[in-house]
């Protein structure tokens, strides 16, 4: 599965023009703030069916520009396959497969299949939990249609939720419709949770392993995942279910003080451990970023065992705070399915396998036959 192609129209710097990839290794070069991870963001759209940095769809449109769009020609397997978004000011965005308009984004997500890395991506460790939460819905989203159903409705219900408790006053009684609404959101709470536990069971062992390669051997990486209130990883998804609803039942009173929602899995969490030590609060950032690789590492050969094929894989700023050894793992890792790397030092790249060579100056993207930066 790779793009072959890429049109682009005024989406953030990136002028209208079209970009031709290899079906193997893509470097792309150039200085700083000149559009590389702009294009790694337009191809990751119609992987996750959404930006992996924007919060409102205005944010894409070139500043100066009423609309943008992108086009983006796929070939899976022997099939072709041409997806389309458009974005308007103020206006919803329009995502096309094969010249037929789709009703929900829902429809999208999974056609391309990506895996991205890049320097946010150093949250995975170093931030807060919902950063690891998102890595988990990034990748799930793509592989289980179910768990991206499941992570809306559990979304649309945590906000009714929300807001009944914040509506409801002390002395008076609960709103009625909270035990339809606790109900409902134990069940896709319990759908997230199966889901994420069996994602992190997986990709545990095989982060594990290519840490330790990429480490040479000297750190060994452990990771669980991590729920409140007593839920066990091999808890079928009707048990979850019933402890998420009694756990609602238990704190419902804390919550009402609160006027939130103490209790579901947008709490949970996964534990990362350097040789038994957090890595949240010990590791380095060379350390830290060696984790993340690990874990999106991890995930590509997910996705290549569970689609049959590898998914485009994202590299964006990769290199940078790795000594030598690591990012001669890192690179000769990149073989089989396509790869699109981004490097603001041309020659860091050399020796790759067949691929091509892009330069990027000022949104315009050309192609750099020679991979040493320059015109």
């Amino acid at each position: 599965m790779y793009i072959a192609r890429l049109d682009l129209r005024d989406f953030r710097n990136l002028t209208t023009q079209t970009v031709s990839f290899s079906p193997h290794v893509n470097v792309v070069t150039g200085d700083n703030a000149q559009g590389k991870s702009n294009l790694l963001e337009a191809v990751f759209y119609f992987g996750g069916g959404k930006s992996f940095r924007a919060r409102r769809e205005q944010e894409l449109i070139r500043f100066g520009a009423a609309a943008a769009a992108l086009t983006a020609h796929i070939v899976s397997g022997r099939r072709a396959q041409t997806l389309e978004a458009r974005f308007s000011a103020g206006a919803r965005r329009v995502l096309f497969a094969n010249g037929v308009k789709l009703s929900s984004p829902r429809e999208l997500v999974g056609r391309l299949p990506c895996v991205f890395f890049g320097p946010e991506d150093l949250d995975i460790v170093r931030a807060g939990a919902a950063s690891r939460r998102r890595f988990l819905d990034l990748a799930l989203c793509q592989l289980r249609p179910r768990y991206l159903t499941a992570l809306s409705e559990y979304v649309r219900l945590y906000g009714h939720k929300t807001r009944l408790l914040r509506d409801s006053r002390p002395g008076t009684a609960l709103p009625d419709a909270l035990p339809v609404f606790n109900s409902r959101l134990a069940a896709a709470g319990a759908a997230l949770t199966r889901y994420r536990m069996d994602f992190a069971a997986r990709v545990t062992p095989a982060a594990a392993a290519l840490h330790g390669a990429i480490s040479g051997g000297r750190e060994a990486l452990s990771l669980r995942y991590v729920t409140h209130g007593g839920l066990g990883p091999d808890d079928p998804e009707e048990a979850l279910a019933a402890g998420l609803l009694a756990l609602m039942e238990e704190r419902a009173e804390a919550e009402r003080a609160a006027a939130r929602c103490l209790v579901g899995p947008h709490r949970d969490d996964i534990e990362l451990l350097l040789d038994g030590v957090p890595m949240r609060a010990f590791g380095s950032q060379g350390q830290s970023r060696t984790a993340a690789l690990a874990l999106k590492l991890a995930e590509r050969d997910i996705f290549r065992e569970e689609l049959g094929e590898p998914p485009v894989l994202l590299l964006d700023d990769v290199l940078s705070e790795l000594d030598g050894r690591r990012q001669d793992f890192i690179l000769h890792r990149l073989e089989g399915g396509q790869v699109i790397i981004t490097c603001c030092e041309p020659g860091r790249t050399t020796g790759l396998p067949e691929g091509k060579n892009l330069l990027v100056e000022a949104g315009r993207v050309t192609a750099d036959d020679d991979g040493s930066g320059n015109r």
